[in-house]
């Protein structure tokens, strides 16, 4: 009953897409546990490139089970779109299964998103306004609801009546907005979930039916570390938690059944939205990672925000996701470059400290120290084995293995599914993990 964590050990869009498209090929399961589809994954192969916002990665083999699990926040209409996006590109979607117990996004949710946004002004998170936080809001307080309950009309038509009266008064009232009308509501979605209802199970029992008959399960989470609830920048995070723990919760497993977390990091940082950034170069050097690397947000266009590695970021999500192993993507960006840059610690207040600070104010005083390596000017773009690399990428690629504690079991020199080049089999390590604690 192998098990691995693919985990995003930045601020997301670190090319876990990619990364869980790679090891879902000899996966039997691939298991999305938190989020929504404020999240995009971008996955190219074949000579196409997707685009996938709720659905997992491993959509693209219709003999593999596709799971949207209990902990993700689902938007059914957008769900059922990415549904026909795929089919209308061939793809065999019949793999999809999604929990009964995932909690619902309603349309009113991306409506109180975007007028809080609106009215946070100057202080905003930097929000999708995809109704995330909202929609994680009513299930801590226990009044959402659970795409169970999109398959039994009446008692959806009792509750949402109930839930619009309460969210009327909080559009009309606080935010001067049209309300909403309950009866097209229940219509709406309860047509949703006829449509979904195919898909739709009891996904724990089933990703422990799996487990127990030795199928290899590999669970994706959104975003990255610092963008999770507990452990990231908060305020500026998303609602849930991308942590490898979150693939316990989230997915209804215990964490014995867990035997390797990959981080998947890119050889710099990016970020989208608000928030400290201590490496960020909002400079020529950004500019030209960004135009290289196309880092403009799947879901929203937006330009990524830009900066160095940062090795005390990757081991601060050594430390809270259990990292085991780490996955670089993005290596041949560099090429060209004479130099690059590691953050190996910061300076605060003329101390030098290698932690990551939860305070804000001392994130934003902080300064970066960092090691400065010799850059690389040949292409690599081909490369498909270590030894191939020239000298100063290799030893870019030892320097990062070193700051962060972790071995490399991947590397990456382009966008495409055979630009991975593989240093350790993760399924093999983690059936003999397996086998050692039977």
């Amino acid at each position: 009953m192998p098990a691995i964590v693919v985990v995003g050990s930045q601020w997301g869009d670190e090319g876990k897409g990619k990364i869980t498209d790679f090891l879902a090929q000899t996966a039997d399961v691939i298991v999305r546990y938190q989020g929504g589809n404020n999240a995009g994954h971008s996955i190219a192969f074949a000579g196409k490139k997707f685009a996938l916002h709720s659905i997992p990665s491993g959509i693209f083999d219709p003999s593999k089970l596709s799971i949207i699990a209990n902990g993700v926040v689902l938007n059914p209409k957008a769900v059922l779109e990415e549904l026909k996006y795929l089919q209308d590109n061939g793809v065999d979607t019949s793999g999809l299964r999604i929990s009964d117990r995932a909690q619902v996004l309603f349309s009113f949710h991306k409506i109180i998103d975007g007028l809080q946004e609106e009215a946070r002004g100057a202080s905003k998170i930097g929000t999708t306004k995809n109704g995330i936080g909202p929609a994680y809001v009513d299930k801590f307080m226990r009044s959402g609801l659970r795409v169970a309950d999109l398959l039994d009309k009446d008692y959806l038509a009792q509750r949402l009546t109930a839930i619009v009266e309460e969210k009327n008064l909080i559009l009309t009232k606080l935010y001067g907005a049209e309300p909403l009308d309950a009866e097209s509501l229940i219509e709406e979605y309860y047509g949703y979930g006829q449509q979904l209802k195919r898909y739709v199970m009891d996904t724990s029992y089933q990703i422990d039916k799996e487990l127990r008959k030795g199928k290899k399960v590999l669970f994706e989470g959104a975003q990255g570390v610092m963008l999770d609830i507990d452990h990231g920048t908060y305020p500026y995070v998303t609602s849930s938690n991308p942590v490898g723990g979150g693939a316990t919760i989230g997915a209804g497993v215990g964490p014995s059944k867990i035997q390797e977390v990959l981080g998947v990091c890119k050889a710099y940082c990016s970020r989208v939205g608000e928030g400290p950034f201590p490496t960020e170069q909002n400079n020529q050097i950004g500019d030209k990672i960004r135009e290289i690397a196309h880092e403009y947000g799947v879901t929203t266009g937006r330009p990524r925000r830009i900066g160095w590695f940062d090795a005390v970021v990757m081991r601060h999500a050594v430390r809270v996701s259990g990292l085991t192993k780490l996955s670089v993507n993005c290596l041949d960006v560099f090429s060209g470059f004479e130099t690059v840059k590691i953050c190996v610690a910061y300076k605060l207040r003329g101390e030098t400290i290698k932690y990551y600070p939860a305070s804000l104010q001392d994130l934003y005083e902080a300064e970066p120290i960092y090691e400065e390596l010799l850059g690389w000017s040949e292409d690599i773009t081909g490369v498909t084995r270590l030894e191939d690399l020239p000298a100063n990428a290799l030893n870019y690629l030892k320097r990062l293995a070193e700051l962060t504690g972790l071995e490399i079991a991947t590397f990456a020199v382009g966008p495409e599914r055979d630009a991975t080049v593989v240093l350790k089999d993760l399924w093999e390590i983690a059936s003999s993990e397996v086998i050692v604690n039977a």
